[in-house]
């Protein structure tokens, strides 16, 4: 607990410096083992430190050269404003418009921003395939067999190792391994929903999960979110009466980013609990 505070101190400090334009965009960093013998830290909580700094795009590394301050880091975006769902008498389905978009995925000269997956470029695709090659060979009948609908019992034995944190309490049979997070929401509100009944989400949601609630025939509920704190928890509170459940993603959630305050997150838990809602 002591050497991540003092990480996160060190890097504070130097964030200040670039702010106050004490270290200018383009300047060098104090090398790794200064910051070490300057601090009367260790070699791995230096690292930590400009690991987090470097996360925030403050600073870069370049090779066998150091570490710089980053050209972005004096870069000031405005935040999107808080989200003001309208409510339309007329439905309209966006199914066109999301079909434009999946239409511009073939065109590789289109900088995608409409999905969240990394350019094929920073991704060791030659070491991945070699892996499941290697993966697959060693498994029983190369990968065909057929599996438990609940999955992979290695695997969710695995998993259940860690509901040590959980005081163990968890073991395989409680467990359900999905095909992606999509499969994982549709399981979720199939077991606490009914064709007709209302869920509540951010505004904008992913259009992934849009697509979804419509297909199994449920009704959503748009609630406010700010691009920073999250859904407004006093909006859901004026509507929880009407919803079956709660989709919500509160650590950064796309297309927004918001990270909901543990705070909030608190009073989310209390107020769900209280009128026990999924």
């Amino acid at each position: 607990m002591a050497r991540d505070t003092l990480y996160r101190k060190i890097a504070k400090i130097i964030e200040g410096q670039i702010m106050s334009e004490t270290l200018r965009i383009g300047d060098k960093l104090p090398s790794l083992r200064s910051i070490q013998t300057l601090y009367n830290v260790s070699l791995n909580t230096a690292t930590q430190a400009f690991i987090e700094l470097e996360s925030r795009s403050l600073i870069e590394s370049r090779p066998r050269s150091g570490y710089f301050v980053s050209k972005t880091s004096k870069r000031k975006l405005l935040l999107p404003s808080v989200s003001k769902p309208r409510v339309s008498a007329k439905e309209k389905n966006p199914e066109d418009l999301i079909n434009k978009v999946f239409d511009t995925l073939r065109y590789k000269n289109i900088q995608q921003f409409s999905l969240g997956i990394p350019d094929q470029s920073l991704l060791p695709i030659a070491k991945l395939n070699k892996s499941v090659i290697k993966v697959t060979r060693s498994m029983e009948g190369c990968g065909t067999a057929v599996e438990p609908a609940q999955g992979s019992v290695n695997l969710r034995r695995n998993i259940a190792k860690w509901s040590m944190v959980l005081e163990g309490k968890i073991s395989e049979e409680d467990l359900v391994t999905t095909a992606g997070t999509m499969s994982a929401i549709f399981y979720c509100l199939r077991a606490v929903t009914q064709p007709g009944d209302y869920i509540a989400t951010e505004s904008p949601a992913y259009f992934g999960i849009l697509q979804l609630v419509r297909s199994m025939g449920l009704n959503i509920i748009e609630l406010p979110t700010h691009p920073v704190t999250g859904i407004d928890i006093a909006a859901l509170e004026k509507v929880i009466h009407k919803i079956k459940a709660c989709c919500l993603v509160n650590n950064f959630s796309n297309p927004l980013g918001s990270l909901m305050p543990d705070e909030n997150k608190k009073q989310l838990v209390k107020l769900l609990t209280h009128h026990h809602t999924p």
